[in-house]
């Protein structure tokens, strides 16, 4: 008997942390939970994306920041 599967590709609306202009992020959780940047197509400044896979809930999570938060 087959195991349930997560969808691997699937899109996701989003909005830049930087300047809140939406956008559709694709997300590919092939490759299990990633940290990755990419860069706003409206303002040029780059969006932190972090990917969860939940294998045992079967979902997705997503958070995306702006990565300019400063710890002391």
């Amino acid at each position: 008997m087959a195991g349930y599967m997560i969808n691997k590709l699937s899109e996701k609306r989003i909005s830049c942390p930087h300047c809140g202009h939406h956008l559709h992020a694709t997300l590919d959780a092939s490759g299990g939970d990633q940290d990755y940047y990419d860069e706003c197509p409206s303002c040029c400044m780059e969006i932190h994306y972090h990917l969860h896979v939940d294998e045992y809930r079967k979902k997705i999570h997503l958070t995306i920041d702006s990565d300019d938060e400063q710890v002391f």
